[in-house]
């Protein structure tokens, strides 16, 4: 099963060119045959990152929104926040486990990411960390296998057909 992503940098010093993190996801997306359907970025500024997505979730060909930035601890992290004023359900376990698998990685440092997972309008949107560590570590340790229908004992991607259920 394909999976539509589109994938957005939040950042106020990168570019398309030279958007580490962004490359490596859109690299990853490719690899497991998930289409990216849309790639932005956008600086830490809350209203132009919820512009962003709250147009993607409009999109009913796009099934995830993926962030990259934004979601450390400064005055400028705010990726969490205009995430959290779009939100119809939280998925408290994807930031609590990338905490424990980037442990692994980076030790108590992990402490200062706020890498989150939301559900808005009928799709997931997964807050990563702007650095190409996390980035990584989220996609090989989490996402490959939750995006992926074939993954048991279940995933994320076979509840799409479910998710605007009321």
């Amino acid at each position: 099963m394909q999976v539509n992503i589109a994938l957005l940098t939040v950042t106020d010093t990168r570019t398309i060119d030279t958007d580490k993190s962004g490359a490596i996801l859109v690299k990853k997306i490719k690899e497991q045959n998930h289409k990216l359907i849309d790639r932005k970025i956008v600086k830490d500024e809350k209203e132009e990152i919820k512009k962003i997505i709250l147009e993607w979730l409009k999109n009913k060909d796009l099934d995830v929104i993926i962030t990259t930035g934004g979601t450390g601890l400064t005055g400028r992290d705010i990726t969490p926040e205009a995430i959290k004023d779009i939100t119809d359900k939280e998925i408290p376990g994807f930031g609590e486990l990338f905490r424990q698998l980037s442990y692994k990685t980076i030790g108590t440092a992990t402490m200062q990411s706020r890498a989150c997972a939301v559900l808005a309008n009928g799709k997931y949107i997964f807050a990563l960390p702007g650095s190409s560590g996390g980035v990584t570590d989220a996609w090989d340790m989490i996402l490959k296998y939750q995006l992926d229908i074939n993954h048991r004992p279940c995933n994320f991607a076979e509840l799409f057909p479910r998710l605007k259920e009321k």
